[in-house]
């Protein structure tokens, strides 16, 4: 198969698309995927021809999942959730189960570890990716190699937010391409310096490929095009930047957690300081 770098019409598209927009699309001819399979080589055949230079790759990690073989019986989907957790964050008990919101291997904070059951095979439950910045590194390193392009991948999976109803879909492995954007230092419309801003691209490029996915339509891959200036060298930062180290997460517990964390550790402080005065009675 061959892949022209930047053919005239495409640079022109290019050149388009970083004056008014993106443009976003899926890729067809994706089966179901099975353990073994190699994405880079599914994902480069859906492709054919329509590749260019600093497209982006937007890889569910249901697909990533499946082709590393990362299944559980479904029957074993709480223990599963539990083996997947490194800390409980909250969990609400509501009539007929139990919704745990967690801290999994991957560091991610999310509703049951990210073990899901939906698009998986009757009688097993899917696990995320062992790591998906590797994930990502691997398929984006073979599709660099096959087409001789500059591409950046990104693998997202759905997650829910905290204060805002619904999900959308988030970054959770990334490759070749900066995942945020430092906007500190630089001035806005009106002259003044931005301070705090550090924007979350590779969550936003994740939500925008999902508007054209969708939940069940069979389309695990979308390009991104018009965020060149995004993709770059494979050494970057992968998803993993994203995450919000805990000494500086103001919400790193639910409010009943929270509160009963800081009931015990009240308690605990008022009976040392009762014990210390009536030692010193």
């Amino acid at each position: 198969m061959t892949y022209d770098s930047r053919p005239d019409a495409a640079a022109a598209e290019v050149g388009a698309m970083e004056l008014f927009g993106l443009k976003v699309f899926t890729l067809g001819g994706f089966g179901e995927i099975q353990a073994g399979d190699d994405l880079a080589d599914l994902i480069a055949e859906a492709a054919q021809s329509r590749l260019i230079d600093g497209d982006i790759l937007v890889v569910t990690s249901k697909i990533v999942s499946k082709a590393e073989g990362r299944f559980a019986r479904a029957a074993d989907r709480e223990q599963a959730i539990t083996d997947e957790t490194v800390r409980i964050v909250a969990s609400r008990a509501y009539p007929g189960g139990l919704t745990r919101i967690v801290e999994n291997r991957q560091g991610l904070v999310m509703a049951a570890a990210g073990v899901d059951t939906s698009n998986a095979p009757d009688g097993v439950v899917l696990l995320l990716p062992v790591d998906p910045d590797k994930s990502a590194r691997a398929i984006c390193a073979a599709l660099r190699e096959r087409t001789g392009l500059r591409l950046g991948v990104l693998v997202t999976d759905t997650a829910g937010r905290p204060w805002r109803e619904g999900q959308t879909d988030i970054a959770i492995g990334a490759a070749g391409l900066a995942v945020l954007d430092d906007l500190r230092g630089t001035t806005d419309a009106s002259g003044r310096r931005l301070d705090v801003t550090v924007a979350a691209v590779a969550d936003e490029i994740a939500g925008a490929a999902d508007l054209v996915q969708g939940k069940t339509s069979g389309n695990p891959v979308a390009v991104i095009r018009g965020l060149g200036r995004l993709v770059g060298e494979m050494d970057v930062a992968g998803a993993r930047a994203l995450q919000r180290p805990s000494d500086t997460d103001m919400f790193r517990l639910g409010t009943a957690e929270a509160r009963a964390e800081g009931y015990a550790e009240g308690f605990a402080a008022g009976r040392a300081a009762g014990g210390a005065t009536g030692s010193a009675s």
